[in-house]
């Protein structure tokens, strides 16, 4: 669904990752980790279309991305909802940058108020609700634009552990549910437990200038369990390739 060729990308004379190859399949979750400074937040950027690269392209389903594109929806890490607008008219805005008519860009939204759990609080501002509340309402705003890949930075970093533990548990099922048009996540991290629990690949940026380090598939049964062996020898690795080649 979403390909990175041999991107590179520079502040100026600073370059901050290069020869960076990665892939996202049909119904894939890919989780990047690294140290901070790697550039994990700017190849983020940068497969939205919202950052050039130096060198490289971004293919989604075969095209080149250029620009920012509805099909190529990001959720951030700071929480972004409207606080003069209620849940239902944040959401509605995804629909709406589709071009739809109000209503129907209302039905939409009500349909992904209901995927990411949040029916019945249609008429709360942000305000009323938790963090946890307050990120749904961001996630079902993206999908309602319609998005083919969704790409998530950091999106339970703002959270106390207990709320980002239960968001975690539904995420994935929310992401993929058969009334969403999305077909692939690209999330950062640096929580490696995050890491292991979502993803089905997980790629690690590290060195200066930045590159991918290693490739790690997650042959895990969902939903998974932090406590397993099997899931603490995926982290244990992971901590492992960071370590080995930390900024």
């Amino acid at each position: 669904m979403l390909e990175a060729q041999d991107l590179a990308f520079s502040y100026g004379d600073f370059p901050v990752f290069e020869h960076v190859n990665l892939e996202v399949n049909e119904n894939g979750f890919v989780v990047v980790v690294g140290p901070s400074g790697a550039g994990k937040s700017t190849l983020l950027r940068v497969l939205g279309g919202f950052l050039r690269p130096t060198r490289g392209k971004v293919l989604l389903m075969g095209e080149e991305v250029t620009r920012p594109s509805p099909k190529i929806m990001m959720v951030h890490q700071a929480i972004v909802t409207f606080p003069w607008m209620t849940v239902l008219e944040n959401v509605m805005m995804g629909a709406e940058a589709r071009g739809l008519p109000k209503e129907a860009a209302r039905q939409v939204a009500l349909q992904m108020i209901e995927v990411v759990g949040l029916r019945g609080f249609e008429n709360f501002y942000p305000k009323q609700l938790s963090g946890g509340m307050r990120q749904r309402v961001a996630i079902a705003r993206a999908l309602a634009a319609d998005p083919v890949v969704l790409l998530m930075d950091e999106p339970f970093a703002h959270l106390d552990e207990l709320t980002a533990e239960a968001l975690r548990r539904d995420v994935y099922d929310m992401l993929f549910n058969v009334n969403t048009s999305l077909k692939g996540v690209v999330m950062i991290t640096h929580n490696l437990v995050e890491a292991v629990e979502l993803a089905d690949v997980v790629y690690v940026l590290n060195g200066r200038p930045a590159t991918i380090t290693a490739k790690v598939k997650v042959s895990l049964p969902r939903p998974r369990v932090p406590k397993d062996p099997a899931f603490i020898e995926y982290t244990d690795l992971l901590y492992d390739y960071i370590a080995g080649g930390a900024l």
